[in-house]
């Protein structure tokens, strides 16, 4: 090393290598970049622990009502328990088509022969809401995942563009000069990455529970479609 050089580093102040000291020393466009990634990772959190929640009391509503479904009551009994409180999941299924039910016998029952097409029609809209509302913000953890690591990267690029720009100002190569400078820039990247995988890693998690959650959806559609379809059948053979 040269000894002017090594005179320099050795009366240049010691850098603050803690988290918090990289991140007060780091350029004005690398902090907007890694506040902006911390705030993304605090709302990925959120959005992680309330679908984590919203799917397991999905499950358990879903248990409740199959048991009280398949328990021997009848519809109508059935229809007076969950017509008068906000219905979700497999309960929605049930009250929206025991709404197209009734409505279709209701006065003279002229409406009765495409009464399982507008049922299936009805149960296919329902489902689809069920889903957009299972689904809801898991856009955003996908958005993360995939662009969280591109921008810390940026907030990297810039700051070791920013810290050469001092090198070359300063005319000081030496390791204690440079090393904060690339540190600072470094500290972007693992503020994206840890913003991205948790993301990453949750998405899947919860788009697999989404699919599972349709699937059983669509599932006691076709079942509880076809009790309805039965019944429409011999209401029309005893009307003929």
């Amino acid at each position: 090393m040269n000894p002017a050089d090594a005179m320099q580093a050795a009366q240049a102040p010691v850098a603050d290598m803690t988290l918090l000291g990289l991140f007060l020393q780091a350029h004005f466009v690398v902090k907007i970049v890694m506040v902006g990634l911390l705030g993304a990772s605090v709302w990925c959190w959120a959005i992680i622990v309330d679908k984590t929640l919203l799917f397991r009391r999905t499950k358990e509503e879903m248990d409740a009502f199959e048991d009280a479904f398949w328990s021997g009551r009848s519809l109508e009994e059935l229809y007076r328990s969950f017509n008068d409180r906000p219905a979700t999941g497999l309960a929605a299924l049930f009250v929206a088509a025991m709404r197209e039910w009734k409505r279709s016998f209701e006065g003279s029952g002229r409406q009765i022969q495409s009464l399982s097409q507008r049922i299936d029609k009805v149960l296919d809209v329902t489902i689809q809401r069920e889903v957009e509302r299972l689904e809801s913000r898991l856009l955003f953890l996908a958005s993360i995942g995939s662009a969280g690591p591109y921008i810390g990267l940026f907030g990297t690029v810039w700051g070791i563009m920013t810290a050469f720009t001092s090198i070359a100002a300063s005319k000081n190569t030496s390791l204690a000069v440079v090393a904060p400078g690339i540190a600072e820039a470094l500290f972007a990247t693992a503020i994206g990455l840890f913003a991205a995988i948790p993301a990453v890693l949750a998405y899947n998690k919860l788009q697999a529970s989404v699919a599972k959650s349709q699937s059983r959806l669509e599932g006691f559609a076709d079942e509880f479609s076809a009790i309805l379809s039965r019944q429409i059948d011999e209401r029309l053979s005893l009307a003929a």
